[in-house]
């Protein structure tokens, strides 16, 4: 089969790979759609230590059952293999599990003509939804985690705040989308990126801004701070304009895993009793409401997507890095 394959730092090779061969209790899925997700950008960045080259990435993943009882269902992949039998997936929270593994971290991934996955990984596809947008599951089930979490939490109902999302990447515009479809009194984005501002001002109705050029001052970051704020880029800067933008009472909720560098206002968050929220993947439960949620059109028409061929896959990583697209996703098609 044809594959993307990572090589070394800043450096992928679409070429010939074996074709998997499915264990038992999983399938064969031909794939139809890849995303390229931010934490495939920080290993191309050779800052993960745990994907090692060389190593087919990908795990935003829709496609198509190969033989077996499901044969010929669309389905999109839940990445997250666990073991299924701690106290932590027997809780309902596998995204906790010690033994946690990613397609597309341990095991060979998504950017690729096939791939193996569990079949109790596997949720249909509705037939109103392409399989495009169904490879958007795995990002906005994770965006949808974090604010879940965060609402039980908030002293007030979601309708009520005024919201803001740090970095304009699919996952923060997709947990703004979903800020959104819940009512938010207000929602900002802070995004560094003009192209990306530029598309995420057509995507919904918020206050995209520069976090990097000052603002006037009656701009809703000045005056007065927010009752969540959703951190999906996880860096010390993000982490610092976190704990300076989130107002008394406020929760922060952490999604991005940039860097572990320091820049959290500890002192800040306790003496205003404001919650940091750090927040893992998903469950199934998130899974299949962003799938519905996806299905439903909840989240508008997802005309923001970009999507090139495998074959063209490095020259995305190039174009995202050197913020020379305006998507906020790119998902690569087999």
């Amino acid at each position: 089969m044809k594959a993307l394959v990572y090589t070394g730092t800043q450096a992928m090779a679409f070429r010939e790979e074996p074709t998997p061969v499915a264990a038992p209790g999983e399938s064969l899925i031909n794939i139809e759609a890849s995303g390229i997700c931010g934490s495939d950008m920080h290993a191309w960045h050779g800052h993960d230590a745990r994907r090692v080259p060389p190593m087919i990435l990908g795990h935003e993943l829709a496609g198509v059952v190969e033989g077996g009882e499901q044969h010929g269902q669309r389905v999109a992949i839940n990445p997250l293999i666990t073991c299924g039998l701690c106290r932590d997936c027997r809780a309902g929270l596998p995204n906790l599990c010690a033994k946690r593994d990613l397609l597309g971290l341990g095991r060979a991934g998504g950017y690729a003509q096939v791939i193996s996955a569990p079949n109790a990984n596997l949720f249909a596809i509705p037939e109103s939804l392409s399989s495009i947008h169904a490879s958007l599951m795995e990002p906005t089930a994770v965006s949808l985690h974090a604010i879940h979490l965060a609402e039980k939490v908030l002293s007030r109902p979601i309708s009520e705040c005024r919201t803001l999302v740090i970095g304009g990447g699919a996952i923060g515009a997709l947990a703004a989308l979903i800020l959104q479809h819940k009512g938010a009194r207000q929602i900002s984005i802070a995004e560094t990126s003009q192209l990306r501002r530029s598309s995420l001002a057509s995507m919904c109705n918020a206050n995209v801004y520069d976090p990097l050029a000052s603002q006037p001052a009656n701009s809703p970051v000045v005056t007065g701070g927010f009752e969540l704020v959703i951190d999906a880029v996880g860096s010390g800067a993000t982490r610092r304009a976190a704990s300076d933008l989130a107002r008394t009472g406020g929760v922060i909720s952490h999604i991005g895993l940039q860097d572990n560098e320091p820049g959290l206002d500890t002192r800040r968050l306790t003496l205003q009793e404001i919650t940091f929220i750090g927040n893992y993947t998903y469950n199934m439960s998130d899974l299949q409401a962003a799938l519905d949620m996806l299905a439903e059109g909840a989240l508008g028409d997802l005309g923001w997507v970009e999507t090139r061929p495998l074959s063209e896959g490095a020259n995305a990583f190039n174009d995202i890095h050197n913020s020379q697209t305006a998507a906020p996703k790119i998902v690569l098609l087999p």
